[in-house]
């Protein structure tokens, strides 16, 4: 989420939306780590930069649009998410990605499957590679492993969804 509701911000994304051009460079340059960190969990890794891109170009140019101040983190949150899937049909020609991760695999000796799938998971940054672990080859349930890495069940899924969405990523664009 995209954290903007104190009263200092809220009077910085109603200069913005007035027109004053300082105020919507510092709006831009708040926002952009969060939309960069929004994208990295939501786009495919080499669609980050052109979302945050495009998510901070969209904000520019509706930022006069937006009827209700408090709606900001929202309708940027909605930006984000929208960039992500419109870079990701592109990319893929509009089939989703375990489509095309079914049909890339199919095609495939085993054995180039399996060096594949270590070379995905060893490209994992640890905490992705831990809940994979866990859970594929482990085979822990989620409440198993909300105790083993001390977090919440949502938290525990949304890890595990995006390892899973990694290496998808990793196996389609290595073939």
């Amino acid at each position: 989420m995209i954290p903007f509701q104190q009263n200092d911000q809220l009077a910085l994304i109603a200069s913005a939306q007035s027109g004053d051009p300082s105020a919507l460079d510092r709006l831009i340059s708040t926002c952009q780590p969060n939309v960069r960190a929004y994208a990295r969990r939501h786009c495919l890794a080499n669609d980050v930069d052109d979302a945050v891109q495009e998510t901070l170009l969209i904000l520019s140019r509706n930022i006069r649009d937006l009827k209700a101040v408090k709606a900001f983190a929202g309708w940027l949150v909605t930006i984000v998410r929208h960039e992500c899937k419109r870079l990701e049909r592109h990319i893929v020609g509009q089939r989703s990605i375990e489509v095309l991760t079914e049909e890339q695999l199919a095609i495939r000796s085993d054995e180039a499957v399996k060096l594949d799938l270590i070379a995905a998971l060893e490209s994992l940054p640890a905490h992705y590679l831990e809940v994979i672990l866990l859970r594929d080859f482990a085979e822990l349930t989620i409440a198993e492993m909300t105790m083993q890495l001390k977090m919440e069940v949502p938290g525990v899924k949304s890890r595990l969804h995006r390892a899973r969405e990694l290496v998808r990523e990793y196996l389609i664009t290595k073939n």
